[in-house]
């Protein structure tokens, strides 16, 4: 039974020292890994960077993929600078990352983490020729009750951000972020999370979920979800058992990876 959560606490300004990121010393910025014609695309979370993705993103450019990482408008920088920015903009540029992607590859799969899958859902809705979608721990809903919702989007313009609830293994993995959730983000998180469910009736690629049964952050029924508003014929799903929300730098990673390269193989086929 999932335990009783305490309402958020905020915090009145922003973090203006140097210790406002998590593992800083990470390769954070987008990047482009040149392969095959096949090409995947990599979107991190809300707060991430691209150091998110990176290790699973080896692992497909090691199996011969062309992949591409970007780094989300707000992030790598400060907290203040995310609280700026807008989901449009966050849309604007994964679409300009794959438009470069498909001036490379003929195929082009698209995957995301936590809101980064949110991310590839809308890419999917705009764009019927992408291959596949690989959705990890995807945020359609925040493990949040609807009053700590509401409270959120009530300050918001009122106070900063609300400090991080770390998972125990966070800071043991390579994992780079803000340690706070804006909550001007946040909000627009919400935003999205609305607007990409009212689209899933136009997504028709096949579809792999992997969940993590840990997961803390975002409702555990947020596959379910999607999988009952697409129209995909071909879906997967998969849930690591001892995995927390970032289930794409947990203990599992070997299975993510290869359940994952798997499910390309069968739609390369």
């Amino acid at each position: 039974m999932r335990s009783k959560k305490k309402n958020p606490q905020f915090l009145q300004s922003p973090d203006t020292g140097k210790q406002h990121m998590l593992n800083p010393e990470l390769e954070g910025n987008s990047f482009f890994w040149d392969g095959g014609k096949i090409g995947v695309l990599l979107l991190h979370g809300l707060t991430a960077t691209t150091a998110e993705v990176r290790p699973l993103a080896k692992q497909f450019h090691d199996a011969g993929f062309t992949v591409s990482g970007v780094l989300l408008p707000g992030h790598g920088t400060t907290p203040e600078n995310l609280n700026e920015t807008s989901r449009t903009e966050w849309l604007g540029a994964s679409e300009k990352a794959y438009l470069e992607l498909k001036e490379k590859c003929s195929n082009i799969f698209v995957g995301g983490e936590s809101a980064g899958a949110l991310l590839a859902l809308h890419l999917a809705s705009e764009h019927p020729e992408i291959k596949g979608l690989l959705l990890y721990a995807p945020a359609m809903r925040l493990a949040s009750s609807f009053l700590q919702k509401l409270i959120m989007v009530i300050a918001s313009p009122f106070v900063f951000a609300i400090p991080k609830k770390t998972e125990k293994n966070r800071d043991q993995m390579p994992w780079q972020g803000y340690k706070v959730n804006p909550l001007k983000a946040v909000v627009q998180l919400l935003k999205l999370q609305s607007e990409t469910k009212l689209r899933l009736f136009r997504i028709y690629q096949p579809i792999l979920i992997i969940q993590a049964n840990l997961d803390q952050t975002v409702d555990l029924n947020s596959g379910d979800i999607i999988l009952q508003g697409v129209q995909s014929a071909v879906r997967e799903s998969h849930w690591m058992e001892q995995s927390r929300h970032v289930v794409i730098l947990d203990r599992e990673l070997k299975d993510v990876a290869d359940i994952s390269l798997e499910f390309l193989d069968k739609l390369i086929q």
